[in-house]
């Protein structure tokens, strides 16, 4: 019998690689002889990186940007192989970057996302993944076409510094001086949002609040988010209000795809790919996967919901272990997982069980490979009786 262990992170308790060897210690305690495998995964938020890095044997790689904040810190990315890098824009121009009380997106930038770009370039990296959740940011990707030699210019001619209050000053767009080496590369964009770049469900207006935007903040953005939609059809000829995942990290959805030709792809479906998740299902009997916390959101470009589709895809049954389950958790049974087993086995307040998140899980575990040997057992009962039945009859 061979398992593959394909978990989410538990945030904030256990990491993905911890609960594959959760599972593969309880797997060896009933079966003794079963064969176990392992791939770090995520969605496409945080920890995406490190867990696609970690699957394929790849280095993590560290330079210098400026942050959401213009300041000096250490981002980071992937090297997978000599071609192929991967990144989020959140190691550069995430909001947990930015203290609370200094959040005004009128302020920050994608810059630092530019400059992680810029040097996988150096590196001759020519395939990039690119990661937009968890900005900072509402800047229309300005900053970090910026940092890869577009310019955006005022009314005078004068070049701006690529932040969310610049986008209602821009009056001219010079690409001219884009890194010539991006038009030899893939841009691959991993999003799971669908918002346009403008209005009610644009970038301003959905994701601005979160990042400070006061409601006379998120009105003054607005009005420079739609000066940069007209510039872009103006100049390149397509309609960001009309192009789903636009909006997505304050606009530089629309930006990667105008500027690099991005192409946007769900999160989970990408990472999946990069680990070459299908390649290593061969031979597999079952699939242990899971998160925190399930609910409804988790059909929508969530580990489970991806793993559970390749799974069933192959033929190979899924189920998952999680935290806890909300409202809409058994949405997620029409996505390829046949059951889901919680890890909390009595009431107890929440702060306790983090505290004991990886008592709990082996529990869980423990308890998921008991029923699966029960099933087992079960299976071959029948085909002991079946065999049976069939040497009475042709007696």
């Amino acid at each position: 019998m061979k398992f593959l262990f394909a978990s989410d992170s538990f945030k904030g308790t256990l990491s993905s690689r911890r609960t594959a060897e959760l599972l593969e210690q309880a797997a060896k305690e009933i079966f003794p002889d079963c064969e176990c495998s392992s791939i770090e995964v995520a969605d496409g938020g945080e920890g995406t990186t490190d867990a696609v890095v970690a699957a394929v044997g790849g280095t993590r790689i560290e330079t210098e940007v400026h942050g959401p904040l213009w300041e000096k810190r250490m981002g980071f990315y992937g090297k997978l192989d000599d071609r192929r890098a991967v990144m989020e824009m959140a190691a550069a121009s995430g909001l947990p970057m930015v203290p609370e009380e200094k959040r005004d997106p009128r302020r920050t930038t994608t810059f630092g996302t530019g400059e992680l770009i810029r040097d996988a370039l150096d590196r001759g990296f020519r395939d990039i993944s690119i990661a937009i959740g968890g900005s900072a940011t509402n800047d229309g990707g300005i900053g970090c076409m910026r940092a890869l030699g577009v310019r955006f210019l005022d009314e005078n001619g004068e070049e701006l510094s690529g932040c969310g209050e610049d986008l209602i000053r821009i009056r001219e767009i010079d690409a001219s001086g884009l890194d010539p080496r991006t038009a030899e590369c893939t841009f691959t964009v991993m999003c799971d949002v669908t918002n346009p770049l403008c209005g009610e469900n644009g970038a301003t207006y959905t994701f601005g609040k979160q990042k400070g935007g006061t409601p006379e903040i998120l009105e003054e953005l607005e009005a420079g988010m739609r000066n940069y939609r007209d510039l872009l059809r103006e100049n390149y000829g397509v309609d960001m209000d009309e192009t789903a995942g636009a909006g997505a990290a304050g606009g530089l959805g629309a930006a990667l795809m105008v500027f690099l030709n991005g192409t946007l792809k769900s999160g989970i479906e990408t990472v999946l790919d990069l680990v070459e998740f299908d390649r290593r299902l061969e031979g597999v009997s079952l699939v242990v996967t899971g998160e925190g916390a399930t609910d409804w959101q988790s059909v929508f470009g969530k580990v489970m919901q991806g793993v559970g589709l390749r799974s069933q895809a192959h033929g190979i049954p899924a189920v998952a272990v999680v935290g806890s389950m909300g409202k809409g958790a058994e949405d997620i049974f029409a996505y390829g997982i046949h059951s889901i087993l919680t890890t909390v086995n009595g009431i107890m307040p929440l702060a306790e069980a983090l505290d004991r998140a990886e008592e709990l899980y082996l529990g869980a575990a423990r308890r998921m490979f008991r029923m699966l040997r029960a099933g087992s057992m079960m299976g071959q009962l029948a085909r002991e009786t079946k065999n049976g039945c069939r040497g009475e009859h042709a007696v």
